[in-house]
């Protein structure tokens, strides 16, 4: 995919105040620990993730959504009848129907002439937004596209502590319920639009997309009893397969933007964790020192993770203007995207 008009307006982040640590989270999981002799501080050595953040409970999708793109409004010289199209592309959502998109939508008071709707593809709905967003803006459908994600994580974290507190767990057994804990919370909303409208702004520049289904079984999320969340992670064969579809997609990245690995200035990538960061640097044969990771301190936030890592890493880093950066996209089912931008 090449863009020829497309320019991100604008990024806006917003994070919860609320910290859960790696060590509170084995704290609550001591009964099982003991009853199975595993170490402690087990979940950070294996993630690199000491902290994530979580929003207060009974906060919905479309709220956190909602906050961010107030936030953005209201940062920005935009107003709400200038939106011609707002995607909703998070993971967590408010109920099947209607879209999440609807209740962001009433939230922001946008005007009745702006498309919704919402867009669900694990964590690499933010990338997907932007490829769509940025086709209807190039062909000349609409001027200026909101994408919004309000991630919830916390109902999963909650529902996989009492999965793992019950007695029958065994070593085998719970390993494919930790990377769950891995999982944060955040919101994020972006601005995209036309050329003209914000030609200082940094462009989108195109990318390359690619799947490989033979993996959409080795990570399940789904509702479990009550309001918690239930999810099921083959974490060794996900990364795999994962980092193997990202060496493809890179390839074909690289052909369509006519870049090599030196061209891209900062990388910037859906965060997972440390052994995920490695392996796919290791194997794509990138310089590790040009990436900004979060997952630290905010851990795995689904589609929220990359556009909110951008964000971090032009603060920190200063991007300059000309500046190209590499967005590297990496989902369940297995998906990869890769986009370009020149800041």
């Amino acid at each position: 995919m090449i863009f020829r008009h497309l320019r991100l307006e604008a990024l806006v982040p917003l994070m919860p105040e609320e910290i859960l640590s790696s060590k509170e989270i084995e704290s609550r999981l001591s009964p099982l620990y003991e009853r199975l002799g595993l170490p402690e501080g087990r979940l950070e050595l294996m993630t690199g993730i000491s902290e994530r953040r979580l929003w207060p409970e009974g906060t919905l999708p479309s709220t956190a959504s909602a906050m961010a793109g107030q936030a953005c409004l209201k940062h920005h010289p935009v107003g709400p009848d200038d939106i011609d199209l707002l995607i909703h592309a998070s993971v967590s959502r408010d109920a099947l129907e209607p879209a999440t998109a609807s209740m962001v939508h009433r939230q922001l008071g946008l005007g009745s002439h702006c498309q919704v709707f919402d867009l669900s593809n694990a964590c690499l709905g933010f990338l997907n937004a932007c490829s769509i967003a940025g086709a209807m803006i190039d062909s000349g459908q609409i001027r200026r596209a909101m994408i919004v994600m309000g991630e919830n994580g916390r109902p999963l974290i909650d529902g996989t502590l009492q999965e793992l507190l019950k007695e029958h767990h065994t070593r085998k057994t719970i390993k494919d319920q930790f990377a769950s804990l891995t999982i944060g919370c955040g919101a994020v909303a972006a601005l995209l639009c036309h050329e003209e409208l914000a030609p200082d702004s940094p462009k989108l520049l195109g990318g390359y997309a690619a799947c490989d289904s033979t993996g959409s079984d080795l990570c399940h999320g789904d509702s479990a009893q009550g309001d918690t969340l239930s999810m099921q992670t083959d974490s060794e064969q996900l990364l795999k397969q994962g980092v193997n579809l990202a060496e493809i997609t890179w390839e074909g990245f690289c052909n369509t933007l006519h870049w090599d690995k030196t061209v891209p200035k900062h990388f910037v990538t859906h965060q997972v964790g440390s052994a995920h960061r490695r392996l796919l640097y290791d194997t794509l044969g990138l310089p590790i020192d040009k990436d900004h990771s979060t997952f630290e301190h905010f851990g795995n936030i689904g589609s929220v993770s990359l556009p909110f890592t951008l964000h971090k890493a032009q603060q920190a880093r200063n991007f300059n203007k000309g500046d190209h950066i590499a967005l590297l996209g990496i989902g369940s089912g297995i998906n990869c995207l890769m986009m370009g931008v020149e800041w």
